[in-house]
């Protein structure tokens, strides 16, 4: 892999443009006695990552109470590079995957996303995905809303958008979701990282220079990796890496993931318009997923949450493991 060009705004808002034509689409057809839910606005920055799902689409004070830290016990002793170590523990002892270029990285999710950006109600949908191990092919991925079992959609290509059209695909083939090169000792993969940043698809005029060459670069291409597959070392150095970056804090009060476990957060710098965090069980410290808010005005809303149910490799898209 020469390159980690999956971005962290390209290949997640392309996944939840198609995802919101989905949820659109069955909004749309369905009879009249039921409630037809507004267009979603899908956030910036969103990661598919995570654990196990819920089993109703969520309200807005449900999800401010399960997921922005609203709750009676007491914030976490360990300060936040403390978790992140104790998260690298955790992810060496998960079983390793292996993947030729020719299968797919095979990830069934929950997404809760709010419709508007300010009020409305939040819906809960199941993703499944096949992401290409090798690069050699597009992801292709089909939805249902959660509380319908049988409400697949169908199977669908995503091709990335067009930064300057998110109109207009593009045929350009993304990066291999198998990350099986990546260094397990984090000094070597702090140089990787900053060898091979992600492209974050600067708007004319920005000083790519200047932003690509800061020292916070690394550490957000880390995050961008774990859209894909990382196996345990990797995955532990990449934890380790983050344990290092100034910043992070610790999100008192009882966190709930997307999936309902109970949590500590982690809220990672460099966010703005809004707040991305980390989600590790409050025991075992296994990685759970992510959430994700907006500020305006000075008030923090919950916008979205996502948990990963499992992860595979598979020998073509379609298939389940």
């Amino acid at each position: 892999m020469n390159t980690i060009e999956q971005s962290p705004h390209g290949f997640e808002e392309q996944l939840l443009t198609d995802l919101k034509a989905h949820i659109v689409q069955r909004s749309e057809t369905v009879p009249a006695a039921r409630a037809v839910g507004h267009r979603i606005r899908f956030p910036r920055g969103w990661r598919l990552a995570g654990a196990c799902g819920l089993a109703v689409a969520l309200t807005a004070g449900v999800l401010v109470a399960q997921t922005m830290g609203l709750g009676d016990q007491p914030p976490p002793t360990a300060s936040a590079s403390e978790i992140l170590r104790l998260a690298a523990d955790a992810a060496r002892q998960q079983p390793e995957l292996t993947a030729r270029p020719d299968q797919y990285v095979f990830t069934e999710a929950l997404a809760t996303i709010r419709e508007r950006p300010d009020s409305g109600p939040y819906r809960t949908t199941r993703v499944q995905m096949w992401q290409s191990a090798g690069g050699v092919a597009h992801p292709q991925a089909r939805y249902r809303p959660e509380n319908e079992p049988n409400g697949w959609g169908e199977l669908r290509v995503l091709r990335p958008i067009d930064p300057t059209d998110p109109r207009k695909d593009l045929d350009e083939l993304p990066s291999p979701a198998y990350h099986g090169d990546l260094p397990t000792d984090p000094d070597r993969l702090l140089r990787y990282l900053r060898e091979h940043p992600v492209d974050l698809h600067l708007p004319a005029g920005a000083d790519e220079k200047a932003v690509y060459g800061s020292e916070s670069m690394p550490y957000t291409t880390a995050r961008s990796v774990l859209d894909g597959y990382v196996p345990p070392g990797a995955l532990a150095a990449l934890f380790e890496l983050l344990a290092r970056e100034p910043g992070a804090v610790v999100i008192s009060g009882d966190v709930v993931d997307a999936a309902g476990r109970h949590g500590v957060a982690i809220r990672m710098p460099g966010v703005i318009g809004g707040n991305n965090d980390l989600i590790f069980d409050r025991n075992s410290h296994v990685y759970l997923g992510t959430r994700r808010s907006v500020v305006r005005d000075g008030r923090e809303s919950p916008e979205s949450a996502v948990a990963r149910l499992r992860v595979a490799i598979v020998d073509r898209p379609g298939q389940l493991p």
